[in-house]
């Protein structure tokens, strides 16, 4: 990932953006999205290869595919609910933000409610029932 690319869309970005808010502020806005998809673009391609390392890695430790496609959606929904309360936070929506919180810290539970189902039976299992 080259991150001197990055920050130079951010900050040109970011600049562009605060020079044009006070006259447009919808190009504002949209340059802003717009430069936020891009930098998120290049921070998912830069880390395809983590990614492919990791899922290697995890197949080779033998863990379940069920605890590993886990894993990556609540990550997944953890990184989507930054985006978007970030989002909002920039829009001065802190009370939609919260509330994309908590939804994303529900979702992140009902995703895992498959590893707390586990939990009892493992547990079963090492104490010898």
């Amino acid at each position: 990932m080259n991150m001197i690319t990055i920050v130079g869309i951010a900050v040109l970005a970011a600049a562009f953006s605060v020079i044009l808010k006070p006259k447009n502020p919808e190009y504002a806005l949209a340059l802003s999205l717009v430069s936020g998809v891009l930098i998120l673009g290049m921070i998912l391609a830069a880390a395809q290869p983590l990614f492919d390392r990791m899922r290697s890695l995890l197949d080779a430790s033998g863990t379940k595919a069920a605890y590993v496609q886990i894993l990556f959606k609540s990550l997944g929904l953890c990184f989507i609910t930054q985006i978007a309360c970030d989002a909002c936070r920039d829009l001065g929506e802190t009370a939609i933000a919260t509330k994309v919180e908590t939804a994303g810290k529900i979702a992140v539970l009902i995703i895992s409610l498959p590893l707390f189902e586990e939990i009892p039976k493992i547990a079963g299992q090492l104490i010898g029932r």
